[in-house]
């Protein structure tokens, strides 16, 4: 049997610093690797876990709603009840019946002689305008609810 020969020569490293931030490098790779799985977990849970929520919150205004729009409803008919009553007092006291009862107690009757008086409308002296620049500008200014009343 053949005997390998053995030199004794020293393995020379290129560039120690390339070496050392690649041994670097591979050490925070596997790190990483070893984190993968359960940052990828986390980040599905969280998805989820915001989708759920976005449904639960959706959901809460729904109902918030439907108990607005219920105790509106509740609201509406109370008003119409009240509304009703008021035109069936408001109807009872125009009655002719009643206000000729109350004329009867105040000692009213109807009149013999019926007179008919006319009064003139009184004239205005318009004075006329001299220039009327000012006044047809602030027409443009005015708010277009003043101009149609």
């Amino acid at each position: 049997m053949i005997q390998p020969q053995r030199h004794d020569r020293t393995i020379r490293i290129g560039n120690p610093r390339a070496v050392r931030a690649a041994t670097q490098r591979r050490k925070a790779r596997k790190k990483r690797a070893r984190y993968v799985g359960v940052t990828r977990t986390l980040a599905v849970l969280t998805a989820v876990l915001a989708l759920l929520m976005s449904y639960v919150v959706l959901t809460s205004s729904l109902t918030g709603l439907s108990y607005a729009v219920a105790k509106a409803q509740a609201n509406r008919e109370t008003l119409q009840e009240e509304t009703m009553r008021l035109d069936d007092r408001i109807a009872a006291l125009r009655s002719d019946d009643r206000l000729s009862q109350l004329a009867a107690r105040l000692g009213m009757t109807e009149p013999a002689r019926l007179a008919v008086v006319r009064i003139a409308v009184p004239r205005v002296v318009r004075a006329k305008p001299s220039f009327p620049v000012l006044s047809s500008l602030a027409g443009f200014f005015a708010p277009a609810v003043a101009r149609q009343q």
